[in-house]
């Protein structure tokens, strides 16, 4: 039987995190942070190896406190103007087993207020890797529609970030999949509520969303040349 990993006090915690982002709050409260959200979300992590390697060999679920898929709290703000210390928010990604090596796709699982997601891609690809991705798609365009606008990924994902304006140079404006050649990010996810995310189905979803996901992650590994 799969397991609730999640409950109300998650989110209550990330809602207090919110209005309270100071290093003397959390240290006053962080043993609701290792209880209620980090150590949850590192049994769902391990939990979800299993699965994973059912839909890629290649793909790895890391249930390290440090330095696997689960990311830090902590905030870079080194060159950030934002200085709140804290993410009022908690994300795992699943990644390549050669993502220090090569520019890599990842799945991807979001745990926070109003705003909870799973999907997958690649967000804010270098220019090189983006470059690869474009080509791929103008060389390959009816591979990457059979993956994104099969009718299991329209029903059930959006894609989201950034676009040019106009077509990227060295591409024909008139290529049938110019919008997708435009984009800057290459990634997409669906939403789901807190009600889902405390209950028993998160990880059967999850599964199930990164398996419709997954022809979308194929292709971007095709185009960076690595196993899927």
């Amino acid at each position: 039987m799969p397991n609730a990993y999640f409950t109300p006090a998650t989110f209550r915690f990330l809602r207090a995190l919110d209005r309270n982002n100071s290093r003397e709050w959390f240290a006053a409260h962080k043993a609701d942070y290792e209880r209620h959200v980090r150590e949850p979300f590192l049994a769902l992590i391990a939990d979800m190896q299993a699965p994973l390697a059912k839909i890629s060999p290649h793909y790895r679920a890391d249930p390290r406190k440090n330095g696997g898929s689960l990311f830090r709290i902590y905030r870079d703000t080194r060159f950030s103007n934002n200085k709140l210390p804290y993410k009022p928010w908690q994300g795992s990604r699943f990644f390549h087993e050669r993502r220090h090596e090569i520019p890599a796709p990842s799945f991807y699982l979001h745990i926070q207020p109003g705003d909870c997601f799973a999907g997958g891609g690649m967000w804010h690809p270098e220019p090189d890797a983006l470059k690869r991705i474009r080509d791929f798609i103008a060389d390959n365009p009816a591979a990457w529609k059979k993956a994104t606008r099969s009718k299991p990924f329209r029903e059930h994902f959006a894609f989201w970030g950034e676009s040019l304006s106009r077509p990227p140079r060295g591409f024909d404006p008139g290529h049938e999949l110019i919008d997708d050649l435009k984009r800057k990010d290459f990634a997409c996810g669906e939403n789901f509520d807190e009600a889902l995310a405390c209950s028993a189905e998160l990880l059967p979803w999850t599964v199930a969303t990164f398996k419709r996901v997954a022809p979308m992650i194929d292709y971007l590994c095709a185009a960076q040349e690595l196993e899927f």
